[in-house]
């Protein structure tokens, strides 16, 4: 019996050896890819954690500039900021409060720069698409308004879609093409939630152009004529 068993241990032995020999070097190469990607996957989230905690310092520095009103300070941190964590999202926060208050001192040119550069190098679509409709406010307030409109023509979120329409009548308007103004301002009030604040302001503008936003929102569309460039 013992030698029936020790002839049964050896040639399983021998299929084990077999079958490594023939797929032993496949076997080990899948083992390090997965362990490696584990292990990088492991050093990628590291890192990314490592940035956003180091961005967010910065940021601060940021935010303490804006508050204080130091804009030569503000523009040296968002310096930093950007040069160091450009792809860390605090940046992207910094730098949309830094142009906020550039903007709001009189610092128009160094407003749009920063602007466009969260427009155009943000990795998150959100922070992008908000960057794009403050980018066209600045553009619109310097009656640049091909500019403006060509911020507002690529492609957004859906969620930004209202805002985005709302932007776009804001431009039209000032061109003095009333008519294209109200059919953005009618779709943005008629995507917008029902219970946003923000309806309101647009509910307002149609008001003025002479479009009873009630009636739009019942279906019987507005009470002031779809065309001409006259409310």
């Amino acid at each position: 019996m013992a030698n029936q068993l020790d002839l049964e241990e050896q040639e399983q032995l021998d299929q084990v050896r077999h079958f490594w020999k023939q797929y032993g070097n496949l076997i080990t190469g899948v083992l390090i890819a997965v362990f490696g990607s584990m292990a990088a996957w492991n050093g990628w989230q590291y890192w990314q954690r490592s940035q956003a905690a180091q961005s967010a310092v910065l940021y601060d520095e940021v935010d303490r500039a804006a508050q204080a009103g130091d804009l030569e300070h503000l523009q040296r941190a968002m310096t930093d900021i950007r040069s160091r964590f450009a792809g860390a999202l605090p940046t992207q926060q910094a730098v949309l409060l830094g142009a906020k208050v550039l903007f709001e001192n009189g610092k128009v040119d160094a407003a749009r720069e920063a602007l466009g550069w969260v427009a155009d190098k943000s990795p998150d679509e959100g922070y992008q698409a908000i960057a794009r409709l403050r980018l066209a406010a600045v553009l619109l307030d310097g009656k640049k308004y091909d500019e403006a409109l060509a911020q507002l023509a690529g492609s957004f979120p859906p969620s930004f879609a209202p805002l985005v329409a709302d932007r776009r009548g804001d431009v039209l308007r000032a061109q003095g093409k009333t008519a294209e103004a109200r059919a953005e301002y009618s779709k943005a009030y008629g995507t917008m939630e029902r219970n946003a604040e923000y309806r309101q302001l647009v509910e307002v503008k149609l008001n003025a152009l002479g479009v009873d936003p009630q009636a739009l929102a019942a279906g019987t569309g507005a009470s002031a004529p779809a065309t001409g460039n006259k409310p």
